[in-house]
């Protein structure tokens, strides 16, 4: 099995400083959706989906169930949304944007073709 390396896009650095404040857990959280990336990078529906329609060859995938322990006893997963850009044959992840789903609905796909277009 190969080590994936993860990178993260200085606005994803920003939008987990902020969630921080919030949600004291995010950091073990992420930690553990990192050793889930690194066994099973690929999307894996109903949980993580790749996203289509953006017009370029790199896979951009969202996850939509993360597990965290600030949400402990309402519900099994957080809402928090995490979306990155899958380089297999680098086995390289760089983690594009982190968010909560009540604060916005979908992800920035500008910020996503800025990067990878």
């Amino acid at each position: 099995m190969n080590k994936i390396n993860f990178e993260e896009l200085p606005e994803y650095k920003k939008d987990l400083k902020r969630l921080l404040k919030k949600y004291r857990t995010l950091e073990s959280d992420l930690r553990d959706v990192c050793k889930d990336l690194n066994d099973e990078p690929e999307a894996s529906p109903p949980f993580s989906f790749r996203i289509e329609g953006l017009g370029i060859s790199t896979c951009v995938i969202k996850i939509k169930k993360i597990a965290s322990d600030s949400f402990k006893g309402r519900g099994c997963n957080s809402g928090f949304r995490l979306i990155y850009a899958y380089f297999a044959d680098e086995q390289r992840i760089v983690f594009v944007e982190l968010y909560h789903k009540n604060e916005k609905e979908n992800e920035d796909k500008k910020r996503i073709l800025e990067h990878f277009s």
